[in-house]
């Protein structure tokens, strides 16, 4: 019973420090977007810290991840 009342806490504490942390750094992040600073590799940064813990935060960053891959493709332009 302390066991599972332990490992419950465990778990919601580690929810709860990573949601703050990460949501804390995507704020930064964010803020960055109009203050000087490296908004681009700080929000993805923040969105990999949240995905540890939140499922929606994967999906995310993973549309964060294929955006940057087309984006740089088309930058490339077409294969010689």
């Amino acid at each position: 019973m302390v066991r599972r009342t332990l490992a419950e806490t465990y778990r919601l504490a580690r929810k709860l420090v990573i949601g703050v942390v990460g949501a804390s750094v995507v704020a930064v992040g964010v803020a960055m977007l109009v203050l000087p600073g490296p908004a681009i590799v700080v929000i993805p940064l923040g969105l990999a810290i949240l995905a540890i813990e939140f499922a929606w935060a994967a999906r995310w960053l993973e549309r964060l991840r294929e955006a940057t891959r087309n984006a740089v493709g088309r930058s490339r332009g077409p294969a010689a």
